[in-house]
């Protein structure tokens, strides 16, 4: 069983930031990419960003520029700072791997952008 631990969320007003985070076993950490994916209610799952092993960085076009994701290696945690938050941005938010065997989940986390 593939564990994925997220934490960051919370209630941000527009135009604030947040930071989440996934810690990813360390084997499937140093080969795989890990993507960030969210869900706002009433709406499909979809892809936000996501980081190659390498470092190479992919973003959705809703959130270039706003949004970063970075690896530590050390810990073996991936992380997604989000700033210049958007109302449109609430959704709970995903880490996820995708394996040989299937796409693996964290448990989400609620981002919640309101004044």
């Amino acid at each position: 069983q593939v564990q994925l631990v997220e934490s960051g969320g919370g209630l941000v007003q527009p135009g604030g930031s947040l930071t989440l985070s996934c810690v990813v076993p360390g084997d499937i950490f140093s080969d795989y990419p890990v993507a960030w994916y969210r869900q706002s209610p009433g709406k499909a799952r979809v892809w936000v960003s996501m980081i190659f092993p390498s470092g190479t960085t992919k973003y959705a076009y809703a959130v270039e520029g706003r949004f970063t994701i970075t690896r530590d290696n050390f810990n073996n945690t991936v992380h997604l700072q989000m700033n210049a938050l958007k109302s449109e941005d609430t959704a709970v938010y995903y880490c996820n791997v995708r394996l040989t065997g299937g796409d693996y989940w964290g448990q989400g986390t609620q981002v919640t952008v309101s004044s």
